[in-house]
């Protein structure tokens, strides 16, 4: 289809030209342009498509798979509706933890935010307060249990960061893609996670001097599908980490991958860690266990939280609050493990020297104070 005649075409004729096309089967369907994915999520976001058709071409597109171009195509749309603020700061982080939160362990990479500020660098989360498929605890329920105002605009985020005596925020996309989050109740329909999920943690709303991105993944397929998301999203630098549960902090107890780029036109690396060898944190466990005690919720559902998020995020405060004021144990070890790798990364020091530096910034009780700001 030459590209005047996609122009010509109304909203629904091309998402029907399109569903036609991705949605054939396993061998007969076909891979569509980036400006035809870019074309139709638009259309998406912007309400001209009804909800029918919108989730037919975001399943359909799972179920072939996305191509590159599609993905790119579906960033692209995104991108156009994504409010961003331009700050001075230089080496500001972004972390993009999954958005549909951890249902299996306790998290720890909220806690991440304040230590990594302690050291000067501006870090910003960012998220929803639940989305499937595993409505799982997020950023945005603890925080909220901490008395952040999660709901606050970009430009507040913005001024967070700035202020040298806080220098972490969270973000709601209600706030920063509000298009984005209109589509939360079609997405719940859906079930399965549709290409929106991997695309929605690259959201790019506050922008430095220089800006590095941080996300996690579990299946092996997506270090450069999500790198190569980072350089259109125009980050400066990102890293990939196996995380628990496709979250930024790795596993306790087995080495970890760290997929990275350094410059935008540089080439994807590859660093792998030994807790043991490289951190000297030696636990029995992957990640902090859910307490025993815990009240399990009855769904049928096998990927969906059998845990209350807000009970979650209680455990994770309570925990998070004794590692900052220095009590050791696994919830310690996996601030220091993913605050190091990230500090590693930003000045490619020894992870050595960033672990020390990292444990003295935590044993030091400002951190503390800084969660609290």
């Amino acid at each position: 289809m030459a590209d005047s005649n996609k122009q010509n075409l109304s909203s629904n004729d091309l998402m029907k030209s399109v569903i036609q096309r991705i949605a054939t089967g396993p061998e007969m369907s076909k891979d569509i342009s980036r400006e035809e994915a870019q074309l139709c999520m638009s259309s998406v976001l912007k309400g001209e498509i009804e909800e029918t058709r919108s989730a037919i071409f975001l399943i359909a597109l799972r179920m072939k798979r996305e191509t590159d171009d599609e993905c790119l195509g579906i960033h692209d749309a995104i991108k156009e509706v994504t409010k961003s603020v331009e700050i001075s700061k230089k080496n500001v982080i972004n972390i993009g933890d999954p958005y549909d939160g951890f249902t299996r362990n306790i998290p720890s990479s909220a806690f991440l935010l304040p230590v990594l500020a302690e050291l000067g660098y501006p870090v910003l989360s960012h998220g929803v307060e639940c989305i499937g498929p595993k409505f799982g605890c997020t950023h945005n329920i603890t925080f909220k249990l901490l008395g952040l105002n999660v709901n606050m605009t970009t430009e507040e985020a913005a001024e967070r960061l700035e202020n040298n005596k806080i220098g972490w925020a969270y973000l709601d996309q209600s706030q920063f893609c509000p298009d984005l989050y209109n589509l939360m109740s079609l997405r719940d329909k859906i079930i399965k996670r549709p290409v929106i999920t991997t695309i929605e943690v690259l959201a790019n709303p506050i922008v430095g001097t220089k800006t590095h991105f941080v996300t996690g993944y579990v299946h092996k397929a997506y270090p450069p599908i999500y790198l190569n998301l980072s350089r259109n999203a125009g980050f400066d630098t990102a890293m990939v980490i196996r995380g628990t549960e496709g979250g930024v902090i790795p596993s306790l107890k087995q080495d970890g991958k760290i997929h990275f780029y350094k410059t935008k036109n540089g080439n994807d690396e590859l660093l792998e860690v030994n807790p043991i060898r490289d951190l000297e944190i030696e636990q029995e466990v992957r990640a902090v266990a859910i307490p025993e005690n815990f009240s399990k919720l009855s769904t049928a559902d096998k990927v969906e939280t059998k845990i209350n998020p807000e009970q979650l995020a209680s455990e994770t405060i309570k925990l998070g609050l004794e590692a900052l004021s220095g009590k050791d144990g696994p919830m310690k070890d996996c601030i220091i493990y993913g605050s190091s790798l990230i500090l590693q990364h930003i000045t490619n020091d020894n992870l050595s020297i960033c672990t020390k530096t990292i444990r003295e910034v935590i044993e030091s009780g400002s951190c503390l104070d800084r969660i609290k700001q």
